[in-house]
């Protein structure tokens, strides 16, 4: 069953609208050209930049896919502001997602080894630099460990989706452990973000997710239908990996995430009454501390680092 079936949807008064079928037409031939454009540039000029330009290129280029699509992003919080090595690990709502962390942040991703077959999008991130898992392969997971602890001691920003799937925004998922694994041998710190996609009303905006039953197409023809699109991207906590395990960590991380967007941690059934609604998570905080009450509002708007349409 589709999961947009099993979820209520909000009220008419704070659905997103629909824009019109010229509009939509009109930022889909835009989102495909501009996607277009971005496999030529990394084909034919990416060979040319060094690293830092290749990263500012993509960078910029994902600002752009934020434009087309009337993007508004806050963020609330930064990264450390040492240049540490750093894993950064996030939940997985939507193909958005990539854009919105690279436009932030210079970053290297970590993404399943499918990616690379989907059309245009998949020659697009592999010359992006993608660094690619192949699941049920334990010699390819040597290899891309190696790579991403390679990538870390380098000084790079590496990010992935340690839920190994994407949801609707409405649940966090386990985190796999052995994700954590090129972690724990760079000794790079884990910052945790999450990311959710809210309408006019603060609810959850179910069509800008990429889960489920729903296809890539399908994606994007809900994502340029929304006559406006508001993500929020929160850096919820920074994680020593010091003396502690990968499993350790994993479930550290989980809970950061989903204190933050105040949602139920992994294993807890939905709904249930543990904690006051706004507490704020801290890597200190013992794993069986309160968690809020799930919600599928988002909670006050707290202060606002950095926003605005990119």
């Amino acid at each position: 069953m589709p999961h947009s079936r099993s979820l209520p949807r909000p009220n008419d008064a704070g659905r997103n609208r629909s824009n019109s079928s010229f509009t939509r037409f009109y930022r889909l031939t835009r989102l495909l050209l501009h996607i277009v454009y971005g496999c030529v540039g990394v084909a034919v000029i990416f060979p040319f930049f060094h690293h830092q330009r290749r990263l500012r290129a993509i960078k910029g280029w994902s600002r752009q896919i934020l434009r087309i699509l009337h993007l508004r992003l806050t963020i609330r919080g930064s990264l450390p502001p040492d240049h540490a090595p750093t894993l950064i690990v996030s939940n997985h709502v939507s193909w958005l997602d990539i854009c919105v962390l690279a436009s932030v942040t210079p970053v290297r991703f970590v993404a399943k080894s499918d990616v690379r077959g989907w059309p245009l999008v998949g020659s697009l991130v592999s010359g992006a630099g993608t660094i690619f898992i192949e699941r049920g392969n334990p010699l390819d997971t040597v290899r891309t460990n190696r790579a991403i602890v390679q990538a870390l001691t380098r000084g790079e920003y590496v990010a992935m989706f340690p839920e190994g799937t994407s949801t609707d925004g409405t649940e966090i998922k386990p985190f796999h452990a052995s994700l954590f694994q090129p972690a724990v041998e760079a000794v790079a710190r884990v910052v945790v973000v999450v990311l959710r996609y809210v309408n006019p009303d603060g609810s959850v905006n179910l069509d800008a997710s990429y889960a489920g039953e729903r296809s890539l197409w399908e994606s994007f023809r809900l994502v340029v239908a929304c006559r406006s699109l508001h993500a929020e991207l929160i850096f919820a906590a920074s994680i020593d990996v010091s003396a502690r395990t990968r499993a350790d960590i994993a479930r550290a991380a989980e809970c950061a995430a989903a204190d933050a967007l105040q949602l139920p941690r992994p294993g807890r059934k939905a709904g249930t009454v543990v904690g006051p609604p706004g507490t704020t998570p801290t890597t200190s905080s013992p794993l069986d501390s309160p968690c809020p009450v799930q919600s599928r509002r988002a909670p006050a708007p707290g202060p606002t680092l950095s926003s605005g349409r990119r």
